[in-house]
């Protein structure tokens, strides 16, 4: 999962002219689209900016498990419960991926999940806001996987070779969420009960806009967009992915004979895309401040995880180091 990745690049973008040879030439690689790879020498601030990018992206998958945990013991058949544990399980696979790609920039791991929980980093904002009823499982697997693997899908062109190819594995395996959680939904408003078409579309009227915040703010608002996307780690801008997303979506939409909460959206001819309404991004922003409805218990569970699954590290790693030793007896 993925949600917004907040820019944090430098603000100008230099032109060939501004930069020293070493940059030139990085800038030369990127332009004629190489990949930059773990030792090639690279600016700081892309190094700074990669790191600060995907460790969100890689905390976003970890805490993005804990609203779809909450459902675990309360899917409605084995099979379900199945799929929702194997869901959760890939997306504990893919901060791995990640946490591991950030660490070939020289970042540290530890430091950077201390830093999560210290508040000092962010995290989608999708994943604040709480899962009341099975249909979010489908709402959550369709639209909010489904917004990551419009972002997602981009990222695997990006810039930075580690980065590229983790999100290759990613993408196959966000995509399986995402018909995944579009067939649960099918399945209730085909199948189900008035109550159960009900629950259906109250779970996309409240997650329909915090999807589209997922892709951050507006251009306009968004002052490094520049720089990342001279560096080609962003492909696309916000508003192009989230207008993307909008024209993907809103045909699957009306498949399930559901409706958004949005009076403003029509289809556009001129443009040949979607108009929508205003987002509120009053509340975006509260969100990522750390007032959003789930924020506070989402960090104190990553905490408590931490802090309870001590004893399993510390096992692991005197067994790593008598096994350890054991070879080094047989090889004496």
């Amino acid at each position: 999962m993925y949600a917004q990745l907040v820019d944090t690049g430098t603000t100008g973008v230099k032109s060939l002219q501004e930069m020293s040879a070493e940059e030139r030439a990085f800038q030369e690689k990127i332009d004629a689209e190489i990949k930059i790879e773990a030792k090639n020498w690279m600016p700081e601030a892309y190094r700074r900016t990669l790191i600060r990018q995907i460790s969100q992206h890689a905390h976003s998958e970890i805490v993005g498990m804990l609203p779809e945990g909450n459902w675990v013991t309360r899917a409605p058949t084995f099979k379900r419960k199945l799929q929702l544990m194997a869901k959760i399980q890939d997306e504990a696979g893919h901060g791995l991926y990640l946490y591991s790609a950030m660490e070939t920039l020289g970042a540290d791991r530890d430091d950077e999940i201390e830093r999560l929980h210290r508040g000092e980093v962010k995290y989608s904002s999708i994943f604040n806001y709480p899962t009341l009823n099975w249909a979010d499982m489908g709402t959550i697997g369709w639209l909010v996987d489904g917004a990551a693997i419009v972002n997602q899908v981009a990222l695997q062109r990006t810039s930075y070779g580690p980065y590229s190819r983790a999100m290759i594995r990613i993408c196959k395996e966000e995509s399986f969420h995402q018909r995944q959680g579009y067939e649960i939904l099918l399945t209730m408003m085909r199948e189900g009960t008035d109550e159960q078409k009900a629950m259906v579309q109250d779970s996309i009227n409240r997650f329909w806009w915090p999807s589209l915040m997922m892709f951050g703010p507006h251009d306009s608002d968004s002052p490094h967009t520049g720089q990342s996307m001279a560096w080609k780690i962003k492909r696309h801008t916000n508003d192009e992915l989230r207008q993307r997303f909008i024209d993907q979506t809103i045909p699957q939409l009306e498949f399930l004979g559901c409706t958004v909460p949005d009076p403003d959206l029509k289809w556009n001819e001129a443009r040949g895309h979607y108009d929508f309404g205003e987002i509120q991004w009053e509340e975006f922003y509260q969100v990522l401040k750390g007032n959003g409805p789930c924020n506070r218990e989402r960090l104190r569970t990553r905490k408590n995880a931490l802090d309870e699954g001590a004893w399993v590290r510390e096992a692991a790693m005197v067994y790593a180091k008598k096994q350890q030793q054991k070879q080094q007896q047989n090889a004496a």
